[in-house]
Protein backbone atom coordinates (compact mmCIF):
# COMPACT_ATOMS: atom_id res chain seq x y z
CA UNK A 1 0.00 0.00 0.00
CA UNK A 2 1.39 3.39 -1.05
CA UNK A 3 1.65 6.34 1.33
CA UNK A 4 0.21 8.46 -1.49
CA UNK A 5 -3.58 8.79 -1.43
CA UNK A 6 -5.94 9.34 -4.36
CA UNK A 7 -8.89 11.72 -4.31
CA UNK A 8 -11.95 11.78 -6.57
CA UNK A 9 -14.85 14.23 -6.78
CA UNK A 10 -18.55 13.89 -7.71
CA UNK A 11 -20.70 15.15 -10.60
CA UNK A 12 -24.24 16.17 -9.49
CA UNK A 13 -26.11 14.97 -12.59
CA UNK A 14 -29.47 15.04 -10.79
CA UNK A 15 -29.73 18.78 -11.46
CA UNK A 16 -30.10 19.68 -7.81
CA UNK A 17 -26.75 21.21 -6.94
CA UNK A 18 -26.82 24.23 -4.68
CA UNK A 19 -26.30 25.54 -1.17
CA UNK A 20 -28.68 23.11 0.49
CA UNK A 21 -28.76 19.32 0.81
CA UNK A 22 -31.45 18.07 -1.53
CA UNK A 23 -33.08 14.66 -1.75
CA UNK A 24 -32.73 12.13 -4.50
CA UNK A 25 -30.88 8.93 -5.22
CA UNK A 26 -31.08 5.30 -4.19
CA UNK A 27 -34.84 5.04 -4.29
CA UNK A 28 -35.71 8.46 -2.86
CA UNK A 29 -37.73 11.13 -4.62
CA UNK A 30 -35.52 13.75 -6.29
CA UNK A 31 -35.99 17.43 -5.59
CA UNK A 32 -34.27 19.17 -8.50
CA UNK A 33 -33.46 22.74 -7.55
CA UNK A 34 -30.64 25.21 -7.85
CA UNK A 35 -28.04 24.74 -10.57
CA UNK A 36 -28.99 22.63 -13.58
CA UNK A 37 -27.07 19.54 -14.66
CA UNK A 38 -25.98 21.27 -17.85
CA UNK A 39 -22.77 20.73 -19.79
CA UNK A 40 -21.88 24.32 -18.92
CA UNK A 41 -22.22 23.88 -15.15
CA UNK A 42 -20.99 20.29 -14.88
CA UNK A 43 -18.08 21.32 -17.08
CA UNK A 44 -17.17 23.93 -14.48
CA UNK A 45 -17.26 21.28 -11.75
CA UNK A 46 -15.15 18.88 -13.83
CA UNK A 47 -12.52 21.49 -14.67
CA UNK A 48 -12.37 22.70 -11.06
CA UNK A 49 -11.84 19.12 -9.91
CA UNK A 50 -9.04 18.40 -12.34
CA UNK A 51 -7.36 21.73 -11.66
CA UNK A 52 -7.39 21.08 -7.92
CA UNK A 53 -5.84 17.63 -8.38
CA UNK A 54 -8.72 15.18 -8.13
CA UNK A 55 -8.06 12.03 -10.15
CA UNK A 56 -11.60 11.23 -11.30
CA UNK A 57 -15.24 12.20 -10.82
CA UNK A 58 -17.91 9.71 -9.78
CA UNK A 59 -21.04 9.96 -11.89
CA UNK A 60 -24.15 8.22 -10.46
CA UNK A 61 -26.80 6.21 -12.23
CA UNK A 62 -30.51 5.76 -11.62
CA UNK A 63 -33.94 7.05 -12.46
CA UNK A 64 -33.26 10.20 -10.42
CA UNK A 65 -30.34 11.51 -12.50
CA UNK A 66 -29.15 11.88 -16.08
CA UNK A 67 -27.56 8.95 -17.89
CA UNK A 68 -23.97 8.54 -16.73
CA UNK A 69 -22.49 7.38 -20.05
CA UNK A 70 -23.87 10.21 -22.16
CA UNK A 71 -23.13 12.86 -19.52
CA UNK A 72 -19.50 11.89 -19.07
CA UNK A 73 -18.86 11.39 -22.79
CA UNK A 74 -19.91 15.01 -23.30
CA UNK A 75 -17.92 16.26 -20.32
CA UNK A 76 -14.79 14.47 -21.50
CA UNK A 77 -14.71 16.98 -24.34
CA UNK A 78 -14.69 20.04 -22.08
CA UNK A 79 -12.00 18.73 -19.72
CA UNK A 80 -8.47 17.50 -20.28
CA UNK A 81 -7.14 15.11 -17.64
CA UNK A 82 -9.98 14.17 -15.29
CA UNK A 83 -11.11 10.55 -15.41
CA UNK A 84 -14.76 9.59 -15.07
CA UNK A 85 -15.92 6.91 -12.63
CA UNK A 86 -19.06 5.92 -14.51
CA UNK A 87 -21.78 3.93 -12.78
CA UNK A 88 -22.79 0.79 -14.69
CA UNK A 89 -25.70 -1.55 -13.92
CA UNK A 90 -25.15 -5.15 -15.06
CA UNK A 91 -28.26 -6.74 -16.50
CA UNK A 92 -29.62 -3.60 -18.11
CA UNK A 93 -27.08 -3.91 -20.95
CA UNK A 94 -25.69 -7.05 -22.56
CA UNK A 95 -22.13 -7.85 -21.47
CA UNK A 96 -20.78 -7.61 -25.01
CA UNK A 97 -22.36 -4.19 -25.61
CA UNK A 98 -21.14 -2.94 -22.23
CA UNK A 99 -17.60 -4.15 -22.97
CA UNK A 100 -17.76 -2.48 -26.38
CA UNK A 101 -19.10 0.81 -24.95
CA UNK A 102 -16.38 0.84 -22.31
CA UNK A 103 -13.74 0.17 -24.94
CA UNK A 104 -14.99 2.98 -27.14
CA UNK A 105 -15.09 5.45 -24.24
CA UNK A 106 -11.67 4.41 -22.97
CA UNK A 107 -9.94 4.63 -26.31
CA UNK A 108 -11.57 7.83 -27.56
CA UNK A 109 -11.05 9.63 -24.23
CA UNK A 110 -7.40 8.68 -23.93
CA UNK A 111 -7.78 6.23 -21.04
CA UNK A 112 -10.09 8.31 -18.83
CA UNK A 113 -12.72 5.70 -17.93
CA UNK A 114 -13.21 3.91 -14.59
CA UNK A 115 -16.31 1.80 -13.91
CA UNK A 116 -18.40 1.71 -10.74
CA UNK A 117 -20.50 -1.46 -10.91
CA UNK A 118 -23.92 -1.00 -9.29
CA UNK A 119 -26.10 -4.09 -9.01
CA UNK A 120 -29.13 -2.13 -7.75
CA UNK A 121 -30.49 -2.21 -4.22
CA UNK A 122 -34.06 -1.10 -4.91
CA UNK A 123 -36.33 -3.53 -6.73
CA UNK A 124 -38.85 -0.79 -7.51
CA UNK A 125 -36.23 1.21 -9.41
CA UNK A 126 -34.86 -1.88 -11.15
CA UNK A 127 -38.37 -2.71 -12.35
CA UNK A 128 -38.63 0.75 -13.91
CA UNK A 129 -35.81 -0.41 -16.17
CA UNK A 130 -37.54 -3.72 -16.88
CA UNK A 131 -35.42 -5.78 -14.47
CA UNK A 132 -37.55 -8.05 -12.25
CA UNK A 133 -34.83 -10.23 -10.71
CA UNK A 134 -34.49 -10.27 -6.93
CA UNK A 135 -31.40 -9.09 -5.07
CA UNK A 136 -29.63 -12.48 -4.90
CA UNK A 137 -30.26 -13.05 -8.60
CA UNK A 138 -28.89 -9.60 -9.44
CA UNK A 139 -25.59 -10.43 -7.73
CA UNK A 140 -25.40 -13.84 -9.42
CA UNK A 141 -26.07 -12.19 -12.77
CA UNK A 142 -23.45 -9.54 -12.02
CA UNK A 143 -20.88 -12.28 -11.43
CA UNK A 144 -21.64 -13.75 -14.86
CA UNK A 145 -21.64 -10.30 -16.46
CA UNK A 146 -18.20 -9.35 -15.15
CA UNK A 147 -16.80 -12.77 -16.04
CA UNK A 148 -17.76 -12.18 -19.68
CA UNK A 149 -16.71 -8.53 -19.79
CA UNK A 150 -13.30 -9.19 -18.25
CA UNK A 151 -12.65 -12.01 -20.73
CA UNK A 152 -13.60 -9.77 -23.68
CA UNK A 153 -11.26 -7.05 -22.45
CA UNK A 154 -8.45 -9.62 -22.32
CA UNK A 155 -9.00 -10.28 -26.02
CA UNK A 156 -10.51 -13.73 -25.59
CA UNK A 157 -13.19 -15.23 -27.82
CA UNK A 158 -15.99 -15.96 -25.37
CA UNK A 159 -18.57 -18.71 -25.42
CA UNK A 160 -20.50 -18.48 -22.18
CA UNK A 161 -23.65 -20.21 -21.03
CA UNK A 162 -24.76 -19.07 -17.59
CA UNK A 163 -27.96 -19.14 -15.62
CA UNK A 164 -28.74 -15.53 -16.54
CA UNK A 165 -26.50 -14.59 -19.48
CA UNK A 166 -25.14 -16.21 -22.58
CA UNK A 167 -22.91 -15.16 -25.47
CA UNK A 168 -21.56 -17.12 -28.40
CA UNK A 169 -18.34 -16.57 -30.35
CA UNK A 170 -18.01 -13.08 -28.83
CA UNK A 171 -14.81 -11.12 -29.46
CA UNK A 172 -14.05 -7.42 -29.35
CA UNK A 173 -12.31 -6.06 -32.40
CA UNK A 174 -11.09 -3.04 -30.44
CA UNK A 175 -10.16 -3.70 -26.83
CA UNK A 176 -9.92 -0.88 -24.28
CA UNK A 177 -6.34 0.18 -23.61
CA UNK A 178 -5.89 -0.02 -20.72
CA UNK A 179 -8.88 -2.03 -19.51
CA UNK A 180 -10.97 0.16 -17.17
CA UNK A 181 -10.56 -0.55 -13.49
CA UNK A 182 -13.63 -1.92 -11.72
CA UNK A 183 -14.93 -0.26 -8.54
CA UNK A 184 -17.50 -2.21 -6.55
CA UNK A 185 -19.38 -1.61 -3.31
CA UNK A 186 -21.83 -3.57 -1.19
CA UNK A 187 -21.98 -4.76 2.40
CA UNK A 188 -23.87 -8.04 2.00
CA UNK A 189 -22.13 -11.40 1.79
CA UNK A 190 -23.17 -11.75 -1.86
CA UNK A 191 -21.70 -8.35 -2.70
CA UNK A 192 -18.41 -9.15 -1.00
CA UNK A 193 -18.12 -12.43 -2.92
CA UNK A 194 -18.59 -10.72 -6.28
CA UNK A 195 -16.21 -7.91 -5.34
CA UNK A 196 -13.55 -10.38 -4.26
CA UNK A 197 -13.68 -12.11 -7.66
CA UNK A 198 -13.83 -9.11 -9.96
CA UNK A 199 -13.14 -5.70 -8.37
CA UNK A 200 -9.94 -3.71 -8.48
CA UNK A 201 -11.20 -1.31 -5.79
CA UNK A 202 -13.75 -2.13 -3.09
CA UNK A 203 -15.81 0.88 -2.00
CA UNK A 204 -17.51 1.51 1.32
CA UNK A 205 -19.67 4.37 2.50
CA UNK A 206 -18.38 6.58 5.30
CA UNK A 207 -18.96 4.70 8.52
CA UNK A 208 -16.93 5.23 11.71
CA UNK A 209 -13.41 3.78 11.46
CA UNK A 210 -14.17 0.70 13.56
CA UNK A 211 -16.95 -0.39 11.20
CA UNK A 212 -14.80 0.37 8.15
CA UNK A 213 -11.93 -1.68 9.58
CA UNK A 214 -14.22 -4.67 10.11
CA UNK A 215 -15.46 -4.47 6.54
CA UNK A 216 -11.96 -4.17 5.08
CA UNK A 217 -10.82 -7.20 7.05
CA UNK A 218 -13.81 -9.21 5.86
CA UNK A 219 -13.32 -8.30 2.19
CA UNK A 220 -9.57 -8.92 2.34
CA UNK A 221 -10.13 -12.43 3.65
CA UNK A 222 -12.64 -13.35 0.94
CA UNK A 223 -10.38 -11.85 -1.75
CA UNK A 224 -7.37 -13.74 -0.40
CA UNK A 225 -9.36 -16.97 -0.65
CA UNK A 226 -9.77 -16.11 -4.35
CA UNK A 227 -6.04 -15.46 -4.67
CA UNK A 228 -6.63 -11.75 -5.19
CA UNK A 229 -5.68 -8.49 -3.49
CA UNK A 230 -7.91 -5.41 -3.71
CA UNK A 231 -7.47 -1.72 -3.05
CA UNK A 232 -10.01 0.08 -0.86
CA UNK A 233 -11.88 3.34 -1.23
CA UNK A 234 -14.47 5.31 0.74
CA UNK A 235 -17.33 7.62 -0.29
CA UNK A 236 -17.89 10.71 1.85
CA UNK A 237 -19.30 14.22 1.68
CA UNK A 238 -17.18 17.10 2.98
CA UNK A 239 -17.77 20.35 4.86
CA UNK A 240 -14.36 21.98 5.36
CA UNK A 241 -13.47 25.54 6.34
CA UNK A 242 -10.55 27.52 7.76
CA UNK A 243 -11.64 26.71 11.32
CA UNK A 244 -13.60 23.94 12.98
CA UNK A 245 -16.19 26.45 14.20
CA UNK A 246 -16.86 27.70 10.67
CA UNK A 247 -17.27 24.16 9.37
CA UNK A 248 -19.74 23.16 12.06
CA UNK A 249 -21.65 26.40 11.58
CA UNK A 250 -22.05 25.39 7.94
CA UNK A 251 -23.23 21.91 8.94
CA UNK A 252 -25.77 23.53 11.27
CA UNK A 253 -26.94 25.81 8.45
CA UNK A 254 -27.41 22.83 6.13
CA UNK A 255 -29.30 20.95 8.84
CA UNK A 256 -31.57 23.93 9.50
CA UNK A 257 -32.48 23.97 5.81
CA UNK A 258 -33.76 20.39 5.85
CA UNK A 259 -37.55 20.17 5.97
CA UNK A 260 -38.80 17.66 8.59
CA UNK A 261 -41.47 16.51 6.13
CA UNK A 262 -38.73 15.77 3.60
CA UNK A 263 -36.88 13.72 6.23
CA UNK A 264 -39.98 11.65 6.95
CA UNK A 265 -40.69 11.09 3.25
CA UNK A 266 -37.13 10.12 2.36
CA UNK A 267 -36.66 7.89 5.39
CA UNK A 268 -39.89 6.06 4.56
CA UNK A 269 -38.59 5.40 1.06
CA UNK A 270 -35.16 4.29 2.27
CA UNK A 271 -36.73 1.88 4.74
CA UNK A 272 -37.86 -0.17 1.73
CA UNK A 273 -34.30 -0.51 0.48
CA UNK A 274 -32.82 -3.99 0.12
CA UNK A 275 -29.30 -2.61 0.52
CA UNK A 276 -27.37 -3.68 3.60
CA UNK A 277 -25.16 -0.63 3.18
CA UNK A 278 -28.21 1.63 3.17
CA UNK A 279 -29.45 0.02 6.37
CA UNK A 280 -26.08 0.75 7.98
CA UNK A 281 -26.26 4.38 6.85
CA UNK A 282 -29.75 4.80 8.29
CA UNK A 283 -28.66 3.43 11.63
CA UNK A 284 -26.19 6.30 11.97
CA UNK A 285 -28.72 9.15 11.74
CA UNK A 286 -31.77 7.52 13.35
CA UNK A 287 -34.04 9.35 10.92
CA UNK A 288 -34.17 12.61 12.88
CA UNK A 289 -32.25 15.76 13.67
CA UNK A 290 -30.18 15.64 16.81
CA UNK A 291 -26.63 14.77 17.75
CA UNK A 292 -25.40 13.62 14.35
CA UNK A 293 -21.64 13.62 15.01
CA UNK A 294 -21.24 9.83 15.08
CA UNK A 295 -17.44 9.98 15.38
CA UNK A 296 -15.10 12.97 15.69
CA UNK A 297 -15.55 15.07 12.53
CA UNK A 298 -17.95 12.50 11.01
CA UNK A 299 -21.48 13.91 10.59
CA UNK A 300 -24.51 11.82 9.57
CA UNK A 301 -26.82 14.68 8.61
CA UNK A 302 -26.64 14.18 4.84
CA UNK A 303 -28.31 10.77 5.12
CA UNK A 304 -31.48 12.32 6.52
CA UNK A 305 -32.59 13.32 3.01
CA UNK A 306 -30.27 11.40 0.69
CA UNK A 307 -29.88 7.76 -0.09
CA UNK A 308 -26.46 6.21 -0.48
CA UNK A 309 -23.50 7.90 1.17
CA UNK A 310 -24.96 9.77 4.13
CA UNK A 311 -21.99 11.04 6.13
CA UNK A 312 -19.67 14.02 5.80
CA UNK A 313 -16.25 14.91 7.11
CA UNK A 314 -16.71 18.20 8.96
CA UNK A 315 -13.95 20.36 10.38
CA UNK A 316 -10.90 22.48 9.72
CA UNK A 317 -8.43 21.48 7.04
CA UNK A 318 -6.12 19.97 9.64
CA UNK A 319 -8.92 18.05 11.40
CA UNK A 320 -10.24 16.57 8.16
CA UNK A 321 -6.69 15.66 7.10
CA UNK A 322 -6.32 13.86 10.45
CA UNK A 323 -9.49 11.83 9.82
CA UNK A 324 -8.34 10.98 6.30
CA UNK A 325 -5.06 9.71 7.66
CA UNK A 326 -6.98 7.67 10.23
CA UNK A 327 -8.95 5.97 7.46
CA UNK A 328 -5.75 5.55 5.45
CA UNK A 329 -4.18 3.69 8.38
CA UNK A 330 -6.98 1.12 8.04
CA UNK A 331 -6.15 0.52 4.37
CA UNK A 332 -8.23 3.13 2.56
CA UNK A 333 -6.26 4.49 -0.40
CA UNK A 334 -8.94 6.28 -2.45
CA UNK A 335 -11.45 8.91 -1.30
CA UNK A 336 -14.54 9.80 -3.35
CA UNK A 337 -15.77 13.12 -2.06
CA UNK A 338 -18.44 15.77 -2.64
CA UNK A 339 -19.65 19.03 -1.16
CA UNK A 340 -22.48 21.55 -1.26
CA UNK A 341 -22.32 23.13 -3.76
CA UNK A 342 -20.01 20.84 -5.70
CA UNK A 343 -18.21 23.62 -7.55
CA UNK A 344 -17.28 25.59 -4.43
CA UNK A 345 -16.79 22.36 -2.49
CA UNK A 346 -14.04 21.27 -4.88
CA UNK A 347 -12.17 24.48 -4.10
CA UNK A 348 -12.75 24.33 -0.33
CA UNK A 349 -11.25 20.84 -0.20
CA UNK A 350 -8.73 21.29 -2.99
CA UNK A 351 -7.28 24.55 -1.66
CA UNK A 352 -7.51 23.61 2.02
CA UNK A 353 -7.18 19.89 2.75
CA UNK A 354 -5.11 18.71 -0.23
CA UNK A 355 -2.23 21.14 0.45
CA UNK A 356 -2.25 20.02 4.09
CA UNK A 357 -1.98 16.37 2.98
CA UNK A 358 0.75 17.36 0.52
CA UNK A 359 2.73 18.87 3.40
CA UNK A 360 2.34 15.57 5.24
CA UNK A 361 3.63 13.59 2.24
CA UNK A 362 0.27 11.86 1.64
CA UNK A 363 -0.69 13.44 -1.68
CA UNK A 364 0.78 15.10 -4.74
CA UNK A 365 -0.95 16.73 -7.68
CA UNK A 366 -1.35 14.17 -10.52
CA UNK A 367 -0.53 16.80 -13.17
CA UNK A 368 2.98 18.24 -12.77
CA UNK A 369 1.87 21.39 -14.56
CA UNK A 370 -1.42 22.35 -12.98
CA UNK A 371 -4.19 23.09 -15.43
CA UNK A 372 -5.61 26.59 -15.42
CA UNK A 373 -9.09 27.39 -16.68
CA UNK A 374 -7.59 29.05 -19.75
CA UNK A 375 -5.79 25.85 -20.78
CA UNK A 376 -8.98 24.05 -21.77
CA UNK A 377 -11.20 26.31 -23.87
CA UNK A 378 -14.83 25.36 -23.39
CA UNK A 379 -16.17 23.02 -26.05
CA UNK A 380 -12.88 22.49 -27.90
CA UNK A 381 -12.75 18.72 -27.52
CA UNK A 382 -9.61 18.92 -25.44
CA UNK A 383 -9.49 15.27 -24.31
CA UNK A 384 -6.10 13.74 -24.94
Amino acid sequence: MSDQLTFHWFLPTNGGDGRQIVGGGHGTDPEPSGRPASVSYLGQVARAAEDQGFEAALTPCGAWCDDAWISTAMLSQVSARLKFLVALRPGLTSPFLAAQMAGTFQNLSGGRLLLNVVTGGESHEQQMYGDFEDKDARYARCDEFLTVVRALWRGETVDFQGEYLQVADARLTQRPVPAPEIYFGGSSAAAVEVAARHADVYLTWGEPPEAVAEKIQRVRKVAADQGRELRFGIRLHTIVRDTSEEAWDEADRLLAGIDPEAIARVQEGLARSESEGQRRMMSLNGGKKGDLEVYPNLWAGVGLVRGGAGTALVGSYEEVADRIEEYAALGIEEFILSGYPHLEGAYWFGEGVLPELERRGRWSHPAPERLGSSSVPFGTGAAR
